[in-house]
């Protein structure tokens, strides 16, 4: 019974490594529509991990494989949407036609300029946008879809999206010109704390900064809780390398730790995300393995980090 337990797990196993490597081309592309339509790098990456277990679960329903791509675009934008309901975010704004527009050939579906714009705006800047528009323009001029991709996937009509498109692309424009730059931002004592026994290695320090039951998501990879499995493994695998360097920063308005695969490098390789009670680490997020996740990252480092870390 236990070798039959053991080859369904098996199985198991196996086709959901052909599933993400079936889906593995296209997941970039997924984590840049879901963290503009979330606001948050972070929590982009959550739904995508959220659409794809949809997905897979959805395949044993169907006869035939769609067309990936637009299949898991719906999926992935049905998903953004249901994480906005929960969290109870402005959810629609009516759609007028495009020919009730006033006339602005800087805001029309194919002008380069006004995508490069849109492609340079922080990616919490697209929760300003109502979920129609934001999906629009995350699809037009962030993606590169057509129209015509773009109307098959949100079920909206050509003249919908290019009103769509026109207001998202005007009010981006407006928070652009009324953004000014801000100075660094100090990191709280617990997070400089704990990049500082990190980098130096100090594992029984690291270790005294954890709770008894704390969280770890090494995302796509493991999932543990507990200041053992925690304290052991996953700080023994970091021991065993020296491809990173923990800097304190800001991201999408939250704390991080950005890790730079070499402490000279421009920008960081990606990001772990703690999570902070009483000085207390009670969670860690750590993006270690998703390769793509540190060039969408827009990490702002904290104002004493950018006087230590060299570049």
């Amino acid at each position: 019974m236990t070798d039959g337990h053991d080859a369904i797990l098996s199985e198991l196993q196996e086709a959901r490594q052909r599933f993400l490597a079936l889906v593995d081309e296209v997941r970039p592309e997924l984590h840049r529509y879901c963290a503009r339509m979330t606001g948050s790098i972070a929590d982009g990456e959550d739904v995508v991990q959220d659409a794809l277990a949809r997905a897979y679960y959805e395949l044993s329903e169907l006869k035939e494989l769609p067309p990936l791509r637009p299949w898991l675009f719906r999926i992935a934008h049905n998903r953004a949407i249901d994480y906005l309901r929960r969290y109870e975010r402005r959810m629609s704004e009516p759609l007028d036609a495009a020919i009730d527009l006033p006339a602005d050939a800087a805001l029309e579906p194919d002008n380069a300029l006004a995508r490069k714009d849109v492609v340079r705006t922080a990616v919490s800047r697209f929760l300003e946008l109502p979920p129609a528009q934001r999906s629009c323009v995350i699809l037009k001029d962030v993606l590169e879809h057509s129209l015509e991709e773009i109307a098959a996937m949100l079920d909206l009509s050509i003249p919908a999206i290019k009103a769509a498109l026109h207001r998202g692309r005007a009010r981006l424009r407006e928070l652009r010109t009324a953004t000014e730059p801000k100075s660094p931002r100090a990191s709280s004592p617990a997070i400089v704390r704990y990049a500082e026994l990190f980098n130096a290695r100090d594992w029984d320090g690291v270790r005294a900064m954890l709770v008894d039951d704390v969280k770890l998501d090494l995302v796509t990879r493991w999932k543990a809780a507990g200041r053992q499995p925690i304290g052991t493994v996953y700080l023994t695998n970091y021991d065993a390398s020296s491809d990173w360097h923990l800097v304190p920063g800001w991201l999408d308005g939250r704390e991080v730790l950005a890790v730079f695969r070499n402490p000279r490098d421009a920008r960081p390789g990606y990001f772990i995300e703690l999570t902070v009670v009483d000085g207390r680490i009670v969670a860690i997020h750590d993006f270690r393995y998703v390769p793509y996740i540190g060039r969408e990252a827009a990490i702002e480092l904290s104002r004493s980090s950018t006087v230590g870390h060299q570049r």
